[in-house]
């Protein structure tokens, strides 16, 4: 049929913050808050987009390279993507996008609209059988890298492939299948912004220039292989905030090593999958500096009334927390309520998905 609805996840990071643009490995979770786009194929030589939840509607004809009108046009800038990638576009497109998962809050809203998108186009030759691992590759080039964003390719996978996942990038992109019955999740929203694109380049940047560094005094080192002795043997080339950057995040490589072992196990031990996030927490907090006093004031909430554990949720600076409350969620919920936040009880989810 050429009506059709598309929609993608957006997911939390359990483990491995700020790991995946160094090409380190996480576990992420895609969450039941989505973004759909509900449209048809035309031959009016025209794409019309409406997207109502932002108060913006997109006009555009269908000549391509399509040319970019504002900063992060996704819009645009995934219909040239795929037009360079050599799939088939229609000539004319009508749709509307609508979702439910907060904005700015870290919970990938953004990549999920731009896999949601990637993957509605491509529906047009493709129907119902998307190929998920390439429509998260195009997704990511059409948000991070044809604006130059300093972000990796985490949240693109987990919307279009879904469930509860270690994904490794390097050398190439591996995805394994963990436990999907870890039971609810509080989302947080906490109503304080947050500026991803000048956390992202503080941590990165940072991290990258200290390893830069390193690597001049030990040529064969790698993300995989650096210690926090080779950080203390060279901390008189490095400043305070790069060692601080380095050791966190070399504890979250081995948090996330820590969380693989505990959700590969036949039995899951809750409580210790809860401790593991509130660790990851502490050297978010502490050492990477990405955590707020308001964040953390969520998280004490969350595990004052249950809670197993909890963290701040994407590039951090603001946004949202999320806490892991398999046993009594709405109480959690009601919590963060009192404390001004807008809180979702949150589960695991699907991927990517033609719904009509």
């Amino acid at each position: 049929m050429n009506e059709r609805t598309v929609s993608a996840p957006g997911r939390i990071c359990l483990f491995g913050e700020h790991q995946d643009y160094l090409g380190l490995p996480v576990i992420a979770m895609a969450i039941d808050l989505r973004i759909w786009i509900r449209g048809r194929f035309t031959q009016s030589g025209v794409y019309a987009v409406d997207l109502p939840d932002v108060g913006e509607q997109e006009r555009f004809e269908a000549k391509f390279p399509v040319r970019y009108v504002k900063e992060r046009d996704y819009v645009r800038s995934a219909v040239n993507v795929l037009w360079r990638q050599g799939v088939s576009l229609p000539e004319g497109v009508e749709a509307r996008v609508h979702g439910n998962i907060p904005i700015n809050s870290g919970t990938s809203s953004s990549s999920a609209l731009c896999v949601a998108w990637c993957g509605f186009l491509w529906s047009f030759t493709a129907g119902r059988h998307l190929p998920a691992s390439e429509v998260a590759r195009a997704a990511h080039q059409a948000e991070v890298v044809e604006f130059g964003e300093p972000g990796g390719m985490m949240d693109h996978v987990l919307s279009a492939l879904g469930k509860v996942r270690y994904v490794e990038f390097e050398p190439s992109l591996e995805t394994q299948l963990l436990q999907s019955n870890l039971g609810a999740f509080v989302l947080g929203a906490s109503g304080e912004p947050k500026d991803t694109k000048a956390i992202l380049a503080r941590v990165r940047g940072g991290v990258e220039t200290a390893f830069a560094t390193l690597q001049t005094l030990y040529p064969d080192l790698t993300w995989r292989s650096i210690t926090l002795d080779h950080v203390k043997e060279a901390a008189s080339a490095l400043s305070a905030e790069q060692v601080k950057l380095l050791e966190g995040t070399i504890q979250n490589r081995r948090i996330t090593q820590q969380a693989l072992t505990v959700l590969q196990q036949a039995v899951l031990d809750r409580n210790e999958l809860g401790a593991l996030l509130l660790e990851h927490q502490r050297v978010n907090r502490e050492l990477l500096g990405i955590s707020t006093r308001r964040l953390d004031e969520l998280i004490d909430a969350a595990t004052e009334a249950g809670a197993l554990g909890g963290k701040l949720n994407g590039s951090g600076g603001g946004g949202a927390m999320f806490a892991y409350a398999p046993e009594d969620p709405e109480r959690v919920a009601a919590a963060l309520e009192e404390r001004g936040a807008k809180a979702y009880v949150i589960r695991a989810d699907d991927g990517l998905r033609v719904e009509a």
